[in-house]
């Protein structure tokens, strides 16, 4: 296993960050858009805006994943949880620690922000993802996600 090692995405870390970015919305069938992954960068780097990114870079410094997570409220005790977003490895780094060093990276940034749990979710066919997560949280959980769109 290669080192891994994890940084917040810094304003340089374009050209690394938007192709997994890409890779992540091919994994779930969604076209990424200039304008979204514009946006979404721009989220990034806006103090004032939620959202935190985090690059995992293998022993030769290419990024090989990504992890954006933001602070959301948990009204029902009063605090504040961690909600991941979107993860994503190339899939030549999987099995590499490279999702091991991005949850790591995660339990850090809880820890030192008080967030007593982080909740994310997955697609039911993210068959490698889940059997991952699992080894985190022991199974998935019994709450249903629904969508409700608006026109």
């Amino acid at each position: 296993m290669s080192a891994i090692t994890v940084t917040d995405v810094n304003q340089g870390d374009f050209d690394a960050w938007r192709p997994l970015f890409e890779g992540y919305a091919d994994f779930y069938g969604t076209v990424m858009t200039d304008a979204a992954a514009d946006q979404v960068w721009s989220w990034l780097h806006d103090p004032n805006h939620l959202l935190e990114g985090l690059l995992a870079r293998d022993a030769h410094g290419r990024a090989v994943g990504l992890a954006h997570v933001r602070a959301c409220p948990r009204p029902l005790t009063g605090t504040t949880m961690g909600f991941l977003d979107d993860l994503y490895v190339t899939p030549d780094a999987r099995g590499s620690g490279a999702a091991d060093a991005l949850f790591d990276a995660l339990a850090e940034r809880a820890h030192e922000r008080g967030w007593p749990v982080i909740r994310w979710l997955t697609q039911e066919f993210n068959y490698r993802g889940r059997a991952f997560y699992d080894r985190y949280t022991g199974a998935k959980s019994d709450f249903i996600m629904y969508q409700w769109k608006m026109q």
